[in-house]
């Protein structure tokens, strides 16, 4: 894979955050993704999360939660002060982020949106999300992830 810059991971350069990244070869399509994709990586699926584009009453906003489980659409209205929330259009979900489905990034979006990550997140040291492309993660802390994207957490993983 030349040259694996993407805009997550040029903020990360940019702001001076540890982080590594990590290539993986598992299919988009494949059923149980994001298990393949930790079993890709090495580590447990725990540690990896997806990132999740929704509308929250209207409004665009990212959710990111475990690859093990699912997102909890009443839990996210709730920790953003919303009554509704449901999955975003994949078009409107790559326009909004400018990243491709299995690639999307909770970092260097083209517009940044409201965040909101688990909050087992928190349990653990680092933690795992996409580097803005598939086939690749970024591991790094979970407050720095918190911080780089104004992120509220949250018990927002159903399952």
């Amino acid at each position: 894979m030349a040259g694996q810059g993407t805009p997550a991971t040029a903020l990360l350069t940019k702001r001076k955050i540890r982080h590594s990244t990590h290539p993986y070869d598992v299919s988009p399509d494949a059923p149980n993704y994001g298990a393949l994709v930790a079993a890709a990586l090495g580590v447990p699926p725990e540690r990896v999360f997806k990132s999740l584009v929704t509308e929250v009453d209207g409004a665009l906003a990212v959710a990111v939660v475990p690859v093990t489980g699912e997102l909890d659409l009443k839990a996210l209205a709730a920790a953003l002060g919303g009554k509704r929330a449901t999955m975003a259009d994949r078009a409107v979900a790559e326009r909004a982020t400018g990243y491709v489905r299995g690639g999307i990034s909770p970092l260097g979006q083209r517009k940044r949106l409201p965040t909101v990550l688990d909050a087992s997140a928190l349990a653990h040291n680092t933690v795992y999300v996409s580097a803005g492309r598939r086939g690749l993660q970024l591991q790094l802390a979970p407050a720095d992830l918190v911080a780089l994207t104004d992120a509220t957490t949250a018990p927002i993983a159903a399952g």
